[in-house]
């Protein structure tokens, strides 16, 4: 059996923070033996632990952060892993060297000096996957292994978010996005085209350094009465419930793991074609992509949705398909496990 040991140095929340946290304790019920390291975070340590997974938390400083380097080292020796699976550029800078294979994971189009240190890189897309390769990464060694979401039919106790909550008419039509409220998320995008239409209610779950910007623009556009900003949230499957449209605004989007879960909370998808979402989705048949930046197409998509009830069931019918064919716990955790033994040594 393999041993593997694995390296979070993200932040607090984020999409590759999130997919980590699913996937650490999916290897665990798959039996695989196994150890983290992650950035100091009290949160991650007790969600990871109380799932059977071993933890140990370290600063993942600076360069110089000869503690961190030390103590890598050390849980190395003590674990004596056959693989050690990094997260982010810091968490790959700190990889000892040993008898072991050294993978980093990457989720975005990152320099690869940071990756020296690695055997092999897993992009979590075939198109991150090719741009490694692009960048002079031997092809051999540069693979794609997919995300992961859980599905949300198998929570107990799952219900909606109610509507009155966040004093929303119940019979209006409801547009639930998510993401961090940053440039690259286009969320202004999405504000313009709810202006256009004129029926609809939208929900913006997530935080960050465009919050004010986004709430004065909503205010400008007098959308403010329809939009809600729900801050960061926990309980982003019972939002998908909620809602009846799931939009991906995106303009610079390297995967689209939001896709993929509104296609498992079985909802119509529409996004941005950046380069995530139109890998994804195939127009028309598992989900709406518009022109990047095109608020008026992207308010027509919704407009579309929104008076044609049956197509949009069944968008979001195809969408759980493709969630099912590719996407699950089951078919990522033995995608990972056929590509660890492959790469062992």
């Amino acid at each position: 059996m393999i041993r593997l040991m694995q390296a979070m140095a993200g932040a607090a929340h984020g999409g590759a923070e999130a997919f980590f946290e699913r996937l650490a304790p999916a290897l665990a019920r798959a039996g695989l033996p196994q150890r983290v390291l992650i950035r100091t975070n009290a949160r991650r340590a007790d969600l990871l632990r109380r799932q059977g997974v071993e933890v140990a938390e370290l600063g993942f400083g600076g360069a110089l952060d000869l503690l961190t380097r030390w103590k890598f080292a050390a849980e190395v020796k003590a674990f004596k892993p056959d693989i050690v699976l990094t997260w982010m550029n810091r968490a790959s800078r700190f990889v000892p060297k040993g008898d072991h294979v050294t993978i980093g994971r990457l989720g975005g189009y990152y320099d690869l000096k940071y990756y020296r240190n690695c055997d092999h890189l897993i992009g979590n897309t075939p198109d991150i996957r090719d741009w490694i390769v692009k960048q002079g990464w031997p092809a051999e060694r540069a693979h794609y292994v997919p995300n992961f979401v859980s599905d949300p039919r198998t929570l107990t106790n799952s219900k909606p978010v109610a509507r009155a909550s966040f004093d929303t008419p119940p019979g209006a039509p409801l547009i639930v996005a998510m993401g961090r409220l940053h440039p690259n998320k286009a969320f202004d995008v999405l504000l313009r085209a709810v202006e256009q239409v004129h029926d609809c209610y939208l929900w913006i779950a997530g935080e960050g350094p465009q919050r004010a910007e986004l709430e004065a623009l909503a205010a400008h556009l007098a959308v403010k009465p329809r939009v809600r900003f729900l801050g960061w949230r926990d309980d982003v499957a019972a939002l998908y419930e909620a809602g009846d449209i799931f939009v991906c605004p995106s303009r610079h989007e390297p995967l689209g793991n939001v896709v993929i879960e509104a296609w498992a909370a079985g909802r119509p998808v529409i996004a941005a074609a950046s380069q995530g979402p139109k890998q994804l989705i195939r127009d028309g048949i598992d989900g709406l992509l518009v022109p990047v930046e095109d608020d008026k197409a992207l308010a027509g998509a919704l407009r579309r949705l929104i008076a044609d009830p049956a197509g949009a069931g069944s968008l979001a019918a195809a969408g759980r398909r493709a969630y099912e064919a590719s996407f699950t716990e089951d078919a990522v955790v033995a995608a990972y496990l056929a590509f660890f033994d492959k790469v062992k040594r």
